[in-house]
């Protein structure tokens, strides 16, 4: 069916009410193929209620108006044209002359591929046949929430650059962040914004080009093989969106057709001056289509696993100010979003970056929630490293704000992010943040990565913080590969690794995060010396691990500790241990477990406690011999056939009958001839 067939009175309606989903199988360019398969011809379809004449420029004008004029085939304002012939990678624009006499020169916000930055133009693009290798995935992976989920932060931009310093093509980058990935042992990777945007220092987070992804990172099939590939290697790809906000700069989006076609009507509320944005009216219809319509297409087109939607707070309040209340328009869309993605695959992550302290955000619509499934833990993140900043002299003064975490951590599913906002700006490093000399700057930062993989909650690091180096994230540059011929640097670096695999190898730590029996403390109160230390339970009671935290520089020998029962615990992974760059004050045998009641519990053990540092302990269990009772069976005869009757004589008394017996003979003398025969 034709472009032009497929706008109708009905599509134009629920266009307009907001429920289209497919918004882009009409608006944008499209390519017409003839019956052999080959490109006879392109579909131009445009949304521009508030135009008066509309102009196609373009490669193949060079770039004159009047040549390629659109005309209007609806009063609603659609606007369409075809010109016949093959367009396929050729640059356009839009020239749109309002109807209050503007002239205003755009981009094509339903573009499949966009121009190299800083040319503003989009390009004809033929966005199907791509051929799919995940079909294994596709069909056989599963819901999130028993299962481990380490998620891997990046910006495609900035991961690795090619010598000359150009960027690398998603497809190019595809095979090296797979091993990457891999050898590290996370199961997802999340990509900071892939859509078109007009400024590298925006991370993508100012987009222009909503279905375009970006032309840094080559052409959107490159993307489409990126994703093929993660799936193919049973790594989940996660993508970060930005509904709420877009770029003011004139060729996008913002005021497309001289009014705020998509955005707010009233300065107060479309104006973002703080990020020198505009934010969208989720409450309008056509930018609901416009949105819903992207989730899916990069669902449907690029198989994606899930979305981070960015700046959830400033949605949910208007403005980000909870004073000024509830903005109950994009609280629906949010609602009616969730509903749509997981109509289409219930096994979607769908995450909200959300700082406020909006209720029931990952609870279900149907239950009265916003609908996403996972919250990010700001405020984990901000008082865990408020906490490790902190000189340990005075930890014991700030004791509780590691334990409160755990107050509110059941109202939601809450992820726990290291994410990229906390190394930019001049925040410095994770490895920067930590207080004392290099060693302790170490350790602490292994202590800080171990316990945001053995606290209750999904994962999230930001790439680079893996590495553990001293320089904050910049956008310009790449990781520093090279800090890892440094020996402390490397040891750092095989903790991370090796902590993503016991995470990810051990249920404990995965598979009962939202349940109260997942969790529970064995010391919560110890200030005075800085000692955190409780228990991660499976779903299984017996499998539990034993965490123990040391957030001072003091080693602790022969130290009790309460556990539960079993009859040793050994050490699954310390992070003092040498090879991580530690003092080697570790558990390297079986502790057994004694019968001595410490910290609630009724069974404890004697320990190595490291300093600034975190050991993980498992149960051993002994098998028990197995004694058979042995049952004294009585030997039951075998039972004779009855012998045939013979004839009945009379009985006699035993001593008339034994005078009746034959006399026995006395034995001959030796010699005589009967004993000679005997003998012979």
């Amino acid at each position: 069916m034709s472009v032009r067939e497929k706008i109708n009175g009905d599509f134009l309606y629920y266009f307009d009410q907001g429920k289209v989903t497919d918004a882009y199988q009409v608006f944008g360019a499209h390519l017409v193929k003839d019956e052999n398969g080959y490109i006879c011809a392109c579909e131009f379809a445009l949304y521009a209620p508030n135009a008066d004449k509309i102009y196609i420029i373009g490669e193949w004008n060079y770039y004159q108006e009047g040549q390629t004029e659109m005309y209007c085939i609806d009063e609603k304002g659609i606007w369409y044209a075809r010109i016949e012939g093959n367009y396929e990678w050729k640059a356009y624009k839009y020239v749109i002359y309002t109807k209050n006499g503007q002239r205003l020169i755009k981009a094509d916000p339903y573009a499949f591929f966009s121009a190299y930055r800083p040319a503003q133009d989009s390009k004809v693009y033929d966005i199907d046949g791509y051929w799919w290798n995940d079909q294994d995935w596709m069909f056989t992976h599963e819901k999130s929430y028993d299962k481990p989920l380490a998620i891997y932060e990046m910006h495609l931009g900035s991961w690795r650059k090619k010598p000359d310093g150009s960027f690398y093509t998603t497809a190019e980058l595809a095979p090296m962040v797979v091993d990457y990935i891999k050898q590290y042992g996370f199961t997802h990777v999340e990509v900071m914004p892939v859509y078109e945007h007009p400024l590298d220092m925006s991370w993508g987070y100012q987009g222009t080009g909503y279905y375009s992804v970006s032309a840094r990172w080559g052409v959107p099939k490159d993307f489409m093989y990126f994703v093929d590939l993660c799936h193919q290697n049973g790594i989940g790809v996660i993508m970060d969106w930005v509904p709420g906000h877009i770029c003011r700069d004139a060729h996008g989006l913002y005021m497309f057709d001289g009014t705020p076609l998509y955005e707010y009507s009233k300065p107060e509320d479309r104006e973002n001056v703080e990020w020198g944005t505009a934010n969208l009216d989720l409450g309008k219809g056509t930018t609901r289509s416009f949105l819903f319509s992207n989730a899916m297409f990069y669902m449907n087109y690029f198989h994606i696993d899930g979305f981070r939607v960015d700046a959830v707070s400033n949605l949910i309040y208007w403005l980000g100010n909870c004073n000024r209340g509830v903005n109950e328009g994009a609280c629906d869309f949010l609602r009616q979003c969730s509903r749509l993605i997981f109509g289409k695959d219930d096994r979607v992550l769908f995450m909200a970056e959300d700082s406020s302290a909006y209720g029931n955000v990952t609870k279900p619509v149907d239950f009265g929630g916003l609908g996403f499934n996972y919250k990010w833990d700001m405020g984990w993140m901000n008082d865990t490293l408020k906490y490790f900043k902190l000189d340990p002299i005075y930890r014991k003064y700030h004791h509780h704000q590691l334990t409160f975490s755990m107050m509110y951590f059941y109202s939601e599913q809450f992820c726990l992010p290291l994410s990229h906002d906390e190394v930019v700006h001049c925040k410095g490093s994770l490895l920067n943040k930590m207080p004392g000399d290099r060693w302790q700057q170490f350790a602490n930062y292994r202590l800080l990565l171990g316990y945001m993989f053995t606290h209750p909650g999904k994962k999230l690091l930001f790439m680079g913080d893996e590495l553990s180096t001293y320089d904050e994230w910049h956008y310009e540059g790449e990781l520093a590969w090279n800090i890892r011929q440094y020996p402390d640097h490397d040891a750092s670096a095989r903790f991370v690794r090796d902590m993503t695999l016991v995470y990810k190898y051990h249920a404990p730590l995965w598979q009962a995060d939202y349940s109260t029996n997942g969790f529970y403390w064995i010391q919560a109160d110890n200030a005075d010396q800085s000692l955190y230390i409780f228990a991660r339970v499976a779903n299984d009671p017996k499998d539990q691990l034993v965490v123990v935290m040391n957030c001072t520089p003091n080693t602790y020998d022969n130290y009790r500790i309460g556990v539960p029962e079993a009859d040793f615990y050994e050490e699954v992974i310390n992070s003092d241990k040498d090879i991580y760059g530690g003092s080697n004050r570790i558990n390297p045998f079986h502790l057994p477990v004694q019968d001595y009641g410490q910290d609630n519990q009724a069974h404890s053990i004697l320990m190595t406690i490291p300093p600034l540092g975190i050991s993980i302990l498992k149960p051993i269990y002994v098998p028990k011999p197995v004694v058979e009772e042995v049952k004294e069976e009585k030997e039951e005869k075998p039972v004779k056939k009855a012998a045939p009757k013979k004839k009945v004589e009379k009985t006699e008394e035993p001593e008339k009958k034994a005078a009746k017996r034959p006399a026995v003979k006395a034995p001959a003398k030796s010699g005589t001839k009967e004993t000679k025969k005997k003998t012979s």
